[in-house]
């Protein structure tokens, strides 16, 4: 029997296997570009989360119909996938269907199980492309989505399509060979969905019923092959970076911000208390907040590269709702868009952080994080804990403290809070005078 077959698939797996280590490879330095951030602390809470959120789609349900038919899709990439392996044994090796001997009936069975997945996924794309292109549900038309990442989702449904498609017509051809006895095919029994498709294929000479089959087969590996890659390059990256964006989600209580460790440590320095960490006569002083995508940790940046271009985030944003700029979902997508634009300027030779860009201002106007009201909505709406709240947090400190750029009415509150100890404008030692008239109106 001719090695070509396999010499090809080699050849494949190997070339997508290295294109793939180059992208994770340039997603990973991306990520990195942010400032070190340790969030390790309660692994067994951590663990919970990561299987209840990411692996159990826990948040999903809020939205029952949109939840059955993402958890449909996410079951089958889980499971289907398992087919994958045998796929994969079966090009190196040269052989077909190489379990199905060892696991007889419970092959069948398995099949069939993978089958109605297959039809599951397919209907589930199905819908979400009427949803996103005939209905058009409002958070999925904003026009943040207008362009690439529109044209991407819609890519990926089809892609999802065409491959849940194959499996199909290559099962239904492959079911047929073995009927006819045909060397090379193993009669499996009854599989229900692909047998449907039977009395469309078994006119035709088995020849081309081996061609059918085998272009199924080559097609769905490769598919398979080029959709890992092409993944990497999407919004569904989420599909990997789920567990560990939910694993290192924030524990503390979502009203709870976090301090400033710049701050903290100036502090410390002013009153000569030493500060772990800290240098004893550092020559500059941190930055306070963030102005590009190296001023945020490296977490706030895999949030980015997790986001899933849901909507969900800013169909809850009351300042989006009430027709202000702000939309957390575009916040996440300017961040990944800005680490991709730096990352790529450094793999060219380029100048990288200081090509005179930046996220806020370039990419993040100060209308946008000016209208937050920091509620924490977007952060309970996200299926996979993505905190945009703590990238806007950091980008108007530094609007704030760097630039003195915050809107007046703010720059008098905090002129307020730093003579006053309060946010209205009268001495501290008056705090209590309304206690005196209310006193005075008792004695009388």
């Amino acid at each position: 029997m001719s090695i070509l077959p396999q010499v090809i698939f080699l050849v494949i797996f190997v070339a997508a296997g290295y294109v793939l280590y180059r992208r994770i490879s340039f997603l990973k330095r991306n990520i990195m570009l942010g400032k070190k951030e340790e969030r390790n602390d309660q692994p067994g809470e951590r663990w919970k989360t990561m299987l209840l959120v990411a692996f159990g789609q826990q948040k999903m349900f809020k939205r029952w119909l949109p939840a059955f038919l993402h958890f449909l899709v996410y079951a089958g990439f889980i499971i289907i996938n398992l087919e994958v392996a045998e796929f994969i044994i079966d090009g190196f090796t040269g052989q077909h269907r190489i379990f199905a001997p060892f696991l007889g009936g419970f092959y069948t069975f398995a099949m069939n199980a993978f089958e109605f997945l297959a039809v599951g996924v397919l209907v589930a794309c199905v819908v979400f492309l009427i949803r996103r292109n005939i209905t058009k549900v409002p958070r999925l038309t904003m026009k943040e989505l207008k362009g690439w990442p529109a044209m991407d989702a819609n890519l990926i449904l089809i892609i999802e399509i065409c491959l849940m498609m194959v499996i199909l017509k290559m099962n239904a051809a492959d079911q047929i060979l073995a009927s006819r006895g045909v060397e090379h095919y193993t009669q499996l029994g009854t599989l229900f969905f692909s047998s449907l498709l039977t009395p469309l294929l078994e006119g035709f000479s088995t020849s081309f019923l081996v061609f059918t089959e085998r272009a199924a087969w080559w097609f769905h590996i490769v598919g398979i092959l080029g959709f890992a890659i092409y993944v990497t390059y999407s919004k569904h990256l989420h599909i990997f970076l789920a567990f560990p964006n939910t694993w290192y989600s924030k524990l503390q209580p979502k009203g709870e911000m976090t301090n400033m460790p710049e701050v903290t440590n100036e502090v410390n320095m002013m009153l000569g208390i030493p500060t772990e960490g800290a240098q004893e006569s550092p020559a500059e002083i941190g930055r306070f907040g963030a102005k590009d995508v190296n001023d945020l940790s490296w977490i706030n940046i895999m949030n980015a590269y997790s986001c899933t271009e849901c909507g969900r985030c800013t169909a809850e944003c009351p300042a989006n709702i009430t027709g202000k700029k702000l939309s957390p979902r575009k916040i996440m997508m300017d961040v990944r868009d800005r680490a991709e634009e730096v990352g790529k300027s450094v793999d060219a030779g380029g100048k990288g952080l200081e090509d005179g860009k930046s996220l806020l201002g370039d990419y993040t106007t100060a209308e946008e994080i000016n209208a937050c009201t920091s509620c924490n909505a977007c952060v309970e709406a996200c299926p996979v804990n993505i905190d945009p709240l703590s990238i806007i947090l950091q980008m108007r400190r530094y609007v704030a403290m760097e630039e003195s750029g915050s809107p007046a009415q703010w720059n008098a509150m905090f002129q307020n809070m730093e003579t006053s100890f309060s946010p209205w404008k009268f001495a501290p030692t008056d705090r209590f005078n309304w206690a005196e008239s209310v006193k005075d109106e008792e004695i009388k």
